[in-house]
């Protein structure tokens, strides 16, 4: 079970600090208590993590160096809280800061306070980008080799495909599937996984790989109230069926299930664009998200996450801040109740526009 503490660690402090007494510090209580873990191939994970796309990212989420220590103490309190599981990419960060999310958490990680030493408890899934440059197997074992390099760590957590080549150059795909397996028979990787894979081309791979004697732990897909149409239930079942687990990204759809955004007010960049186009017609499932939180004490954020839990599936919202860490903690530790999660998916149908699928997802 896990118990809310935010409320009572603030008056806990609060008090200690109007004392007189200075002989000590004051106890920093988690926000959560660590609950149970959850089952990805040989790993244990929490049954949220965090993305990290927007470390590094000067385009789309306005990424500064400046940023870097608000970014370490956010992982920081994420560790605190029992969270272990961080997603990224060896393609992250733009233009001369590509690989930046890697080499951030490889330094939050040997700096951190809360792990002293037990960085192994720290599960990393990191994505190879399928650059069509990379036409061997070898070449990615070689990526591979740099992302540990850029994380200073000896093995990965779970070596993932970023996308699949299936539908532009299938030629290509034999060698990130060979070089996914040649990882794991390296002992690089604890687990290999995919991102945006869909139910046909997931099933190509996870039987290949078995005749490899590599089991397939994870598959990554755009999962949300605003990504679930058949196509993505499909890749749920299959999941299902095979004993693979769903990672959600972009639970949250770029920020448009937050409540923070309308039509006459949109992020800057290039999200204001996509927001202009599918924010109108997302009234009913705003409004449905906003009733329940406001009836369960939770914030619009917590109940879209905590759908994506009660799907089964392992999300990953983006994070920059500690106030993000912390709000996303609030998904934690309850569920929607049947009833909840329905009205939320009728309202869903209801809105006529939804996300954008990414152009990488096969069939």
């Amino acid at each position: 079970m896990a118990f809310t503490l935010s409320t009572t660690a603030k008056t806990f402090t609060t008090n200690i600090n109007c004392s007189n007494t200075t002989s000590f510090k004051p106890l920093k209580l988690p926000l959560f208590w660590p609950w149970q873990k959850v089952k990805m191939g040989p790993l244990s994970v929490s049954p949220m993590g965090f993305g990290t796309w927007a470390w590094g990212n000067q385009l789309l989420w306005g990424y500064q160096t400046s940023m870097d220590d608000q970014l370490q103490q956010a992982f920081e309190l994420a560790l605190q809280n029992g969270i272990n599981l961080f997603d990224t990419a060896d393609s992250y960060g733009t233009g001369r800061l590509n690989g930046q999310s890697e080499r951030l958490l490889g330094q939050f990680i040997k700096q951190s306070q809360v792990l002293k030493g037990k960085q192994s408890e720290v599960v990393i899934a990191t994505k190879f980008a399928a650059y069509p440059w990379r036409l061997t197997s070898g070449q990615f074992v070689n990526a591979c080799s740099a992302s540990l390099e850029r994380l200073q760590i000896d093995q990965l957590g779970i070596g993932q495909l970023h996308w699949s080549t299936a539908n532009y150059a299938p030629l290509q795909e034999l060698a990130l599937w060979d070089g996914l397996a040649a990882m794991y028979e390296k002992g690089l990787v604890r687990a290999v996984g995919v991102s945006n894979y869909g139910p046909q081309q997931l099933v190509k791979i996870h039987d290949y790989l078995k005749t490899r004697g590599v089991p397939l732990c994870s598959a990554q897909v755009q999962f949300s109230l605003l990504s679930y149409g058949k196509e993505q239930q499909e890749i749920r079942r299959v999941c299902e069926e095979l004993g693979i687990r769903l990672i959600s990204y972009s639970p949250l759809g770029l920020g448009m299930l937050t409540g923070k955004y309308s039509s006459s007010k949109l992020p800057t960049g290039p999200r204001s664009l996509l927001f202009r186009q599918i924010l109108p017609g997302l009234e009913p499932l705003l409004v449905a998200l906003r009733e329940i939180s406001e009836k369960r004490g939770k914030t619009m954020p917590q109940v879209a996450i905590n759908w994506c839990i009660c799907k089964g599936t392992v999300p990953i919202p983006g994070i920059k801040s500690v106030r993000h860490v912390e709000d996303n903690l609030g998904a934690l530790g309850w569920r929607l109740t049947n009833d909840e999660q329905l009205q939320l998916e009728y309202a869903a149908q209801e809105s006529p526009r939804s996300m954008i699928q990414n152009i990488f997802q096969t069939r």
